[in-house]
């Protein structure tokens, strides 16, 4: 049955075709996008960013209830090992790009289609017996998955603060945390301003945008080299990516590369994807080799941003995938996103 109370049964209907014209996709995903309920990794800022050299063989997917368009989506087809191929949703499946690690995936639906499993189910099973990918996606296409005899790869929960709920609470985002993380934020504060005042600067154009990244990237690639671990910017593409996808998305307001600084010295850089209200913390770089014995750069720099956004009205600042202790410390509930695949098994529409 569908996730939706329909009065009348719907004709779901789906198609699967290859992309020859990247402009035109664009111009049709933007104008869908509009009335679309989709995540910033959704948007075509992201899945069009690099599209010609990420996407080898590109296949888009449309949805229709009753002849409206409800459902798009855009996979790329690659050859596997064993001689067969496979689709991934939002991904290249070559394992260089896909470093880019895409969340808050899914087909964009329509707003009316929000949690429609029938609706990603008839598009799943446009796809035919071929192994499918879906990264990071919502419990509505796990239940749709499940009808195709899909498995789960991997689930993991998403942390996020509510904005505005700290708005509301008295005393604000600091009464909502525990007293041990009140504490921390309060003292590494206080050590830091010895040091000058606590500024949070975004930067105010694609070259100050890229100069940021440039310097979040050394402070990145220098914490995890120290762990014994290569770092996200080890890999050519990531930079090449981000370089490219902010020169599209900084124009829009949909992306933020912050520093952080006490008087004259840098605690460290956040870039974040600013998307209809929520902001996605992605990627950091902090000076943790400067940090004194009570400082906290990283917690610090995210109480500042998350402050930030909630004083613009902001209603969620969400710490993406993975478990790591600030965010535990910092948000306020978390939402599970699925690694999921299709093993060629046809799916069940209803």
């Amino acid at each position: 049955m569908s996730d939706k109370n329909a009065a009348s049964p719907r004709k779901l209907e789906a198609w699967l075709e290859p992309v020859a014209d990247f402009a035109a996709l664009g111009a049709h995903w933007r104008s869908f996008e509009a009335a679309a309920a989709g995540s910033f990794f959704q948007s075509w800022t992201w899945t069009g960013c690099l599209a010609e050299v990420r996407f080898a063989d590109p296949w888009r997917l449309r949805v229709t209830a009753d002849g409206r368009e409800i459902a798009l989506g855009l996979f790329n087809r690659r050859r596997a090992w064993w001689g067969g191929a496979r689709l991934f949703l939002g991904e290249s499946g070559d394992p260089r790009w896909d470093a880019l690690f895409i969340e808050e995936n899914g087909l964009l639906l329509a707003r009316e289609a929000m949690a429609d499993t029938d609706a990603i189910a008839a598009g799943l099973a446009a796809l035919g017996r071929r192994r499918v990918v879906l990264s990071g996606v919502d419990a509505s296409h796990l239940r749709a998955v499940a009808r195709c005899g899909g498995r789960v790869r991997e689930t993991r929960d998403a942390p996020f603060v509510d904005l505005v709920a700290a708005r509301q609470r008295e005393g604000g985002f600091l009464a909502g945390r525990s007293a041990n993380t009140r504490y921390q934020l309060r003292r590494s504060a206080r050590s830091y301003a010895a040091r000058g005042d606590l500024r949070l600067r975004r930067a105010a154009d694609v070259a100050e945008a890229e100069a940021f990244l440039d310097a979040l990237a050394v402070l990145h690639q220098r914490s995890w080299i120290g762990r014994g671990k290569p770092g996200a910017f080890a890999n050519p593409r990531f930079l090449r990516f981000h370089r490219e996808l902010i020169a599209r998305g900084h124009p829009r307001g949909e992306i933020d590369l912050l520093r952080v600084t006490a008087g004259e010295e840098v605690l460290g850089y956040l870039y974040n994807f600013v998307w209809r209200g929520s902001v996605a913390a992605y990627q950091s770089g902090f000076d943790f080799a400067a940090a004194g014995p009570h400082e906290k750069p990283g917690l610090t720099a995210h109480h500042l941003a998350i402050e930030h956004y909630a004083a613009l009205g902001a209603a969620r600042y969400d710490f993406l995938a993975g478990a790591a202790r600030y965010k535990t410390s910092l948000a306020d509930a978390a939402r599970p996103m699925h690694w999921l695949v299709i093993g060629g098994w046809r799916c069940r529409k209803t």
